[in-house]
């Protein structure tokens, strides 16, 4: 069987979709400059270890949103591109004003369904992917929002989970990355759950576990887990690899890259039959018992190893002094 890092750390074309709750603050809704600015740094070091990376970035309805100073979630359609419209221009010059500063080139590639669908748009979108590879540029890629012709033909694509997979499945990426405010797969809700166990490693998407999934966390984003099991699956069958992992961290984006076990991994057909299903153990609480017996048992056995050491100490002592009958001879004076 394979390590997490064999599978990982030769990763060359890598899709990373960033959440809305993953680049902005909680608080307020505005553009959390300070991880973002680690982010566009994390991007540009791959670049420069020779990694080719395409950037799917929400942000754009929420970040409209908060400068339109609109307190809830845009209801109509109309509204929503609005948003759209004037976030996608605000998101966009503050990338390329923080990728400037390493020197690292970006474009702006807004899609729509046809654009996946569509198969003379399909290969049009790939030589484009293709040429921007050639040209070391870092391509960010985001819904267009702000248009609805042939969505009723076409369909939307609904969230950026869904994108992302998309798009990595189009370049045919060896690695998809959704940085979310998720910290991966449970067997089930563990904060209604506490005997809820983490999933590693997925090896398969079944019924069972399609059913662990649950729908989207916050008011700013627009997936939850259902989203990104439903993204692993197109990963998957697309030869795919992902990692769903908590963006609340955006360094462990390297982690990720080096293999270690951070969120949950799914596995394409390629490589599930060279590692296992994987769980966490159980929660600590659970644990608590056995480890506390095992300490107290620990503790005795150190006890009864010391007992004849301080046995021949004290006898040793009284000799040396004058002990006899139990008792010590001192200074009388």
């Amino acid at each position: 069987m394979m390590e997490r890092k064999e599978i990982l750390e030769g990763k060359k074309r890598i899709v990373i979709k960033v959440g809305t709750t993953t680049i902005t603050h909680e608080e307020t809704g505005n553009i959390n400059l300070g991880k973002l600015e680690k982010f566009v740094r994390i991007l540009t070091n791959l670049r420069n270890k020779g990694r080719e990376v395409i950037v799917v970035s929400s942000g754009a309805v929420g970040i409209g949103r908060n400068v339109l100073g609109l307190d809830q979630k845009p209801e109509t359609i109309a509204a929503k591109q609005a948003c759209a419209a004037v976030g996608q221009g605000r998101l966009m010059m503050i990338y390329e004003k923080l990728f400037n500063e390493y020197s690292q080139l970006t474009a702006q590639v807004l899609l729509t369904k046809e654009s996946i669908t569509n198969e003379e748009c399909r290969k049009k979108a790939r030589l484009t992917f293709d040429e921007l590879f050639r040209m070391k540029v870092v391509p960010i890629v985001n819904e267009n929002d702000a248009i609805s012709a042939d969505e009723m033909l076409y369909g939307n694509f609904g969230d950026n989970d869904t994108l992302a997979a998309y798009v990595a499945e189009l370049v045919d990426a060896d690695l998809l990355i959704l940085m979310s405010d998720i910290e991966g797969l449970y067997t089930d809700d563990p904060k209604q759950n506490p005997n809820a166990r983490f999933i590693h490693t997925v090896t398969g998407i079944d019924g069972q576990l399609e059913k662990m999934a649950k729908g989207a966390s916050g008011d700013m984003g627009t997936g939850g887990m259902r989203t990104k099991i439903a993204a692993a699956k197109i990963a998957a069958a697309s030869g795919v690899d992902m990692v769903i992992a908590n963006g609340g961290n955006i360094y462990s984006i390297n982690d990720i890259m080096a293999g270690k076990k951070i969120g949950t991994l799914f596995l394409s057909g390629q490589h599930e039959r060279e590692a296992e299903y994987e769980l966490s153990p159980q929660r600590a609480q659970y644990r608590r018992p056995v480890k506390k017996q095992k300490k107290e048992n620990q503790r005795e056995g150190y006890a009864k190893s010391l007992y004849p050491i301080e046995q021949k100490t004290m006898e040793t002592a009284i000799q040396t002094i004058g002990g006899c009958h139990g008792q010590l001879h001192g200074n009388t004076r």
